[in-house]
């Protein structure tokens, strides 16, 4: 039994990809195949499971030698089961830039494509077996698209993306805004939350010049739920990095339907790193990034210290 899954925190597309994947390894390759989960899924990813009448995905902390994976929606080990490189991996498939370190046994089937989209390369990969796919797996594969291009507005999106995700709404007879606004609301409601969960919810770890940083971003359409926590979600940042083995938790509150993100500002290392990276001017706790929205795109390949 392969087991799929994507990296630690899932979100929608780490939700739903896996699911995606074990049901054409299984029903069309005739591979047995499973969808697990790194973690608790995020607010956005259990409406999307729940939505559209799909079971959780059981979680698991590690792998063995024994274990045969696919990975999805990431390439990074540091976003993988501790194990992983003892572990037969298959198969990648992905969306991100190429971190390296992850070592296989044998050679191994690797799609990595500039789309926004783990979900989208899928749908390009499976082709006419799509069609035999139940309306489950067409509806988790929308949800996916239109999560991670934030329903089109992000630079990461091409015009695939969103042809993909236009036929697959037809085809459900799904109103692209009105679900959308449906799964940014379920994203937004984080008032169950403690701030080191925020912190940690949508994170990814980075090196810039020597310093480890936990890059994280919540994306949002009340960013005001969140900034009225900016005092303790601040506060709560250098436990976070300490217990996480970085030097400092960056968050940017992406407001979605303003197209901007804020971000906070803890310390003068933040502020040079905000001053530096973005060429801005900051003044207070938090600065305003006007087109901001895209980790992969905008945020990560400009930091800079």
């Amino acid at each position: 039994m392969i087991k799929v899954f994507g990296h630690k925190s899932p979100d929608t597309d780490s939700t739903g990809s896996p699911i995606i994947w074990a049901w054409y390894l299984t029903e069309v390759k005739g591979t047995p195949a499973k969808a697990v989960l790194l973690g608790e899924p995020n607010t956005e990813a259990a409406f999307v499971l729940k939505h559209w009448d799909l079971e959780k995905p059981e979680i698991i902390s590690d792998v063995t030698a024994d274990d045969s994976c696919v990975i999805v929606d990431t390439n990074n080990p540091a976003e993988l089961p501790p194990s992983i490189n003892e572990a037969k991996v298959v198969g990648i498939i992905d969306h991100h830039l190429l971190v390296g370190g992850i070592k296989t046994k044998a050679p191994i089937e690797i799609t990595v494509r500039p789309l926004a989209c783990t979900a989208t390369i899928m749908h390009d990969l499976m082709g006419e077996d799509l069609a035999r796919a139940p309306r489950a797996i067409k509806g988790a594969m929308l949800s996916c698209i239109l999560s991670d291009t934030l329903e089109f507005r992000s630079p990461t999106t091409t015009a695939h993306d969103r042809a993909v995700a236009e036929k697959l709404a037809a085809e459900l007879g799904v109103d692209i805004p009105a679900y959308a606004a449906e799964l940014f609301a379920a994203k937004s409601d984080v008032s169950a939350f403690s701030d080191a969960e925020l912190l940690r919810m949508d994170s990814k770890e980075y090196e810039i010049e020597g310093k480890q940083f936990r890059i994280s971003v919540l994306e949002t359409t009340a960013p005001q739920v969140l900034l009225d926590r900016k005092a303790s979600l601040m506060a709560s940042m250098p436990g976070v990095a300490q217990e996480d083995g970085a030097d400092q938790v960056v968050l940017f509150i992406v407001d979605i339907l303003r197209e901007e993100a804020t971000l906070l500002v803890p310390n003068d290392l933040v502020k040079t790193l905000a001053e530096k990276s973005f060429g801005a001017t900051v003044a207070g706790d938090t600065v305003v990034l006007p087109g901001v929205m895209s980790r992969k795109k905008q945020i990560i390949p400009v930091l800079k210290l």
